[in-house]
């Protein structure tokens, strides 16, 4: 393929998992890792892309679940009540947003429908949830999902230099990243740079975005006439809440709370670099110009307005 360095692939497996380990120490960021991992895909190849999506979808879960061992029952609850009002609105404004701009600019309708799913809820979990209710075709959920891939890896760059330039408290950057970012992932790896209580409001106020999923499949079948009424569950968003309530009312030894809540953070942080292996400018291509102009749009419009309204 065009752009990547012919080397035995022998060694850059060896080289891909050393990179792994690497980015499990305490020397690499989140943002970091993420264009490592796109790098080094876009250079050398991918040599487990087939696992990629598995490994990144349980990193993930195992990540956010370790994380409830760092939080109070209270302060999440609060957290989620304060974000719920905000969330709400920018979930439904997206979603009409997305609708007009779609028949503007003569996108296939399950394509932005798809789009704005994952704007507004939590990027590709929420596409992928929302696909098969409506019945997508593949080409509809690729290209949904290389648009929010790209959005997602260009907010985990650009959201903390921009927190700190208008001098956004943790619990201001935290609300604000849930409520703009897609993906969880990018939503607590933008936190995680920001700081402890970033990251603890971050991850509720977005696991609750991300319940949404169930209402909008709801929505999904009536408005699409669906014949496949099976709705996905993120069961690991109650195993969160299951250990936030153990942590909250049990009593476990500061070392192994510390010790679970790091390792969740290098994995979040290796997940981050899976994200970014599998992004390519092959992906971004065949995504389209009006999609990407579509996601951009809603992208931007629902990241400042939220700002603002958090300013």
């Amino acid at each position: 393929m065009q752009g990547k360095i012919s080397i035995n692939i022998k060694l850059v497996k060896v080289a891909f998992l050393l990179g792994c380990v690497f980015c499990l120490s305490t020397f690499i960021t989140g943002p970091i890792a993420l264009v490592f991992g796109f790098l080094f895909s876009h250079f050398f190849g991918h040599p487990y892309h087939q696992l990629n999506n598995k490994a990144m979808n349980w990193l993930l879960k195992i990540a956010v679940v370790g994380l409830g061992f760092s939080m109070n029952f209270q302060e999440a609850l609060d957290a989620s009540i304060e974000g719920f009002s905000l969330t709400a609105l920018f979930i439904l404004g997206t979603l009409i947003l997305g609708y007009i701009a779609g028949k503007w600019f003569r996108i296939e309708r399950k394509i932005a429908y798809l789009i704005s799913s994952g704007t507004a809820v939590c990027g590709g979990s929420a596409i992928a949830a929302i696909a098969p209710v409506i019945n997508a075709s593949e080409k509809s959920i690729s290209v949904s999902l290389g648009v929010v891939f790209l959005l997602n890896s260009v907010a985990l760059l650009c959201f903390p230099p921009i927190g700190h330039y208008f001098d956004l408290t943790e619990y201001q950057f935290g609300l604000w990243s849930a409520i703009a970012i897609h993906d969880t992932s990018s939503v607590v790896g933008a936190a995680m740079t920001y700081g402890e209580e970033a990251v603890k409001v971050a991850t509720t106020v977005k696991l609750a975005r991300a319940l949404w999923i169930i209402p909008i499949s709801l929505v999904s079948i009536f408005l699409f006439k669906g014949k496949n009424n099976s709705i996905k569950i993120l069961w690991f968003i109650f195993m969160f809440i299951g250990v936030i309530l153990l942590n909250s009312y049990f009593s476990f030894p500061n070392l192994l709370v510390y010790s679970i809540t790091e390792i969740s953070k290098s994995l979040l942080v290796l997940t981050l670099f899976l994200v970014g292996s599998d992004l390519s400018v092959e992906k971004i291509k065949s995504a389209g110009w009006k999609p990407m102009i579509l996601g951009a749009s809603l992208w931007i419009i629902i990241s400042v307005i939220s700002l603002l309204i958090i300013l």
